[in-house]
């Protein structure tokens, strides 16, 4: 048996660290659950935890959300397919947005819905993923503002999702005077500038972010408390909020290398014989986990003496060495996750999910 176990004191200290970071710099944040794939045990945690706007990257999360927590603001964070949009005007008080077309119907089905749709309009900033072209702005500002059922209540932008280009403080102050372009422009002042994530928090420590960035979405340093910037550990931060076990259902003493033709498994990986470890022997263990839940570069074994040999659709391999700490099966072996492996495992309907308080 696998499980995943969420740390509710552990969440908590994450979570009150970070609200007095940012009701100290007067931030307005929310926290984003895309992470916890629509998992009703642990959305009921956050929730918990007071805070008044959450976001998410699928309408059936939001909808769960909505069902669980009528008044929380409910914030959509990726462009809207044709196909959801009844269902985020439903389900989503505010969206990111970056296409005029689908602006147009998001306003036009809000009428319906007799509702006003706040949307984030998102700014490309060069990791060369969602986000009008800075050049384009004005213009797409000026076919937005006045649509029925839209409010523009901010602009936005993201870093490092994709190519891996990170915030500075010159990136930020040009996202905040973008808000000054539009107000020079059409005399409306915008409420949020929304440029502030997990990988953004190490530049509120080091007094770079610009006053104009009044709005964070927060995930991965939340659950993970993770400097993006250095891999480790924020100050004041817990990294374990989850943790994984899996359970031992075979231990034996095995050949080092493989006997036999080789050719590539059904993952496509092909294998090169070590010479040198011909005639040797460890002890190996299969664990209760496999692809199917989790990609084993995510994996962290608590236990740095064990090492993951690799896994296949359903079982997992780990190298015991001489197993000194006499392992056996029905033992469980237990892991940290990568933010990653976290999401693969919170996706897989295999993987029991417990709350630890």
């Amino acid at each position: 048996m696998a499980v995943l176990k969420l740390y509710r004191d552990r969440l908590r200290h994450n979570y009150n660290h970070l609200n007095s970071v940012f009701e100290e710099k007067s931030i307005h944040w929310g926290i984003v659950t895309k992470l916890l794939c629509g998992e009703e045990l642990f959305l009921k945690e956050v929730l918990s935890l007071g805070i008044k706007e959450i976001h998410d990257s699928r309408v059936t999360n939001l909808k769960i959300i909505k069902s669980l927590a009528p008044d929380v603001q409910t914030v959509y964070i990726k462009p809207a397919p044709k196909q959801s949009i009844p269902e985020i005007i439903e389900f989503a008080d505010v969206s990111f947005q970056t296409e005029i077309d689908i602006i147009r119907l998001l306003s036009e089905e809000a009428e319906r819905q007799h509702k006003v749709h706040k949307i984030i309009i998102m700014i490309e900033m060069g990791d060369l993923r969602e986000g009008v072209m800075g050049d384009d702005l004005v213009d797409f500002y000026e076919q937005v503002f006045e649509l029925p059922g839209i409010s523009v209540i901010g602009l936005g932008a993201n870093f490092n999702c994709l190519h891996g280009v990170m915030p500075t403080q010159d990136k930020l102050i040009q996202l905040s005077l973008y808000k000054q372009v539009i107000k020079a422009r059409f005399n409306i002042e915008i409420p949020w500038v929304s440029g502030g994530t997990s990988v953004t928090i190490p530049l509120l420590f080091t007094h770079q972010m610009p006053k104009g960035i009044n709005h964070f979405r927060i995930g991965e340093a939340l659950y993970f408390g993770l400097n993006l910037f250095t891999g480790e550990t924020l100050d004041g931060m817990d990294p374990n909020v989850f943790e994984f076990s899996a359970e031992i259902i075979e231990l034996n003493e095995k050949p080092m290398i493989p006997t036999g033709m080789l050719a590539a498994n059904p993952s496509g990986e092909s294998f090169e014989i070590d010479e040198s470890l011909y005639g040797k022997t460890s002890h190996r263990a299969i664990l209760d986990v496999g692809l199917l839940d989790i990609n084993p570069k995510y994996l962290i074994p608590q236990d740095s003496s064990l090492n993951i040999i690799g896994a296949s659709s359903d079982m997992l391999i780990v190298e015991l060495g001489a197993n000194e700490q006499n392992y056996k099966v029905g033992n469980e072996l237990k892991f940290n996750l990568r933010y990653m492996g976290a999401l693969s495992i919170l996706n897989s309907r295999y993987i029991s999910k417990e709350v630890v308080s």
